[in-house]
């Protein structure tokens, strides 16, 4: 992954979504897991938070680090707290590689009572007829990758993925109900901009060279159809629960 690139393209979060988190819990000290470059981890310390980064990813870490970030290299399953405990627990594009009931059990372990687990997901939503051009790329030029045929998720598609992680933080019986909140937003994107951007999705850097070449050539072609740029509509979700029970 190129921490640089992803830094630099992926999209922030709305700032109303950090704030209600912020506010939900008991205080300043936040846990980011699976904190990447540190995008989210930034805009908590922003809005006053003392935070510190999980994340399996040396490469990652070391990008976050060299903005000052606190940042520890580990996978959460296998971090060790070392006795420490946070107001928030925080996963920003992260929790769905996390089993969500041993996760969701860990966090209740590091979280003081009334702490808050955060899990946040950016889930983007070009245009109908951009996702539906789009779609047609991927089919020509990686015909032996079916899972990328499809039109661009919408909202629903994630939907499992917020299940899950509501699912297990109920088995945890340590918080209380899970809720999910949504924050809309818009951005635009040039035809630069989003090809800057479109190597960091899931998979695209394993594309051989000349594939992933011809991809963006292709998309590029697309926006260029509608003018050279798109808008794309974003939500921000949150699936959350307050820390309630005792170990």
């Amino acid at each position: 992954m190129d921490a640089e690139r992803y830094d630099r393209t992926r999209p922030r979060y709305p700032e109303a979504m950090v704030n209600r988190i912020v506010a939900a819990g008991p205080g300043p000290d936040v846990l980011d897991v699976g904190c990447g470059t540190g995008i989210a981890a930034r805009q908590f310390r922003a809005a006053g938070c003392q935070v510190l980064g999980i994340e399996p990813d040396a490469r990652m870490a070391e990008w976050a680090r060299r903005r000052g970030l606190d940042i520890e290299v580990a996978r959460f399953e296998d971090w060790d707290p070392a006795g420490r405990a946070f107001d928030a627990v925080i996963a920003a594009m992260a929790w769905h590689w996390i089993d969500p009931a041993a996760g969701a059990a860990k966090a209740a372990r590091v979280l003081r009572p009334g702490g808050r687990l955060a899990a946040c997901w950016n889930v983007f939503q070009p245009p109908p007829d951009m996702s539906e051009a789009f779609a047609a790329v991927y089919r020509r030029v990686l015909p032996d990758q079916p899972a990328l045929h499809k039109v661009m998720p919408s909202l629903d598609g994630y939907a499992p993925i917020f299940t899950r992680a509501a699912d297990g933080i109920r088995q945890t019986g340590a918080f209380g109900d899970p809720e999910r909140w949504r924050f809309d937003w818009d951005r635009p994107y040039t035809r630069d901009e989003w090809l800057d951007q479109l190597p960091t999705f899931g998979g695209h850097s394993l594309f051989p060279p000349a594939r992933l070449a011809e991809l963006l050539a292709g998309v590029g072609a697309a926006i260029d159809a509608v003018g050279g740029s798109f808008t794309v509509h974003y939500t921000a979700v949150v699936v959350t629960a307050p820390r309630t029970a005792a170990d």
